[in-house]
């Protein structure tokens, strides 16, 4: 069963069935990608900056960061094109983390094994320090 729900975009009620968004914002974000791949087709423009297209076709930063992560704008085409890291902003130009964020979440894990680990090891030691002693009963005729 389909969904009636909002457009994220204008708000307005539509059926939710094969978009995310209403008809006119389709429309509205396919006209868009147009301007872009226009200019982005001519030779000339093949090295330009997501600020640069911007400045020049109109559209913004979020919408083409957007094409550029579903894959519809290629950084192997358009190698100066590039979309924020989600951690700290610089500009990457695949995944969702830059290699320094990525090297940070990684140390920070690797950190935290090595903690586990040691509290393992020192809970390990403890219990071969504890002796037991049992006492024997003795049968006395």
């Amino acid at each position: 069963m389909r969904d009636l729900t909002n457009c994220p975009k204008c708000g307005a009620l539509f059926v939710k069935a094969l978009r995310p968004i209403c008809n006119p914002c389709f429309k509205e974000q396919e006209d868009c990608f147009m301007k872009v791949k226009t200019y982005m087709s001519k030779k000339e423009n093949r090295m330009a900056t997501v600020q640069e297209v911007h400045e020049y076709t109109g559209v913004s930063y979020e919408m083409m960061h957007q094409f550029i992560r579903e894959g519809r704008l290629l950084t192997t085409q358009f190698p100066n094109l590039g979309y924020p890291c989600e951690s700290c902003g610089e500009s990457i130009n695949e995944g969702r983390i830059c290699s320094d964020c990525r090297g940070q979440i990684t140390k920070g894990l690797d950190q935290i094994e090595r903690e586990e680990q040691l509290k393992q090891k020192m809970k390990e030691e403890e219990k071969r320090s504890y002796q037991t002693y049992r006492s024997i009963e003795i049968e006395r005729d």
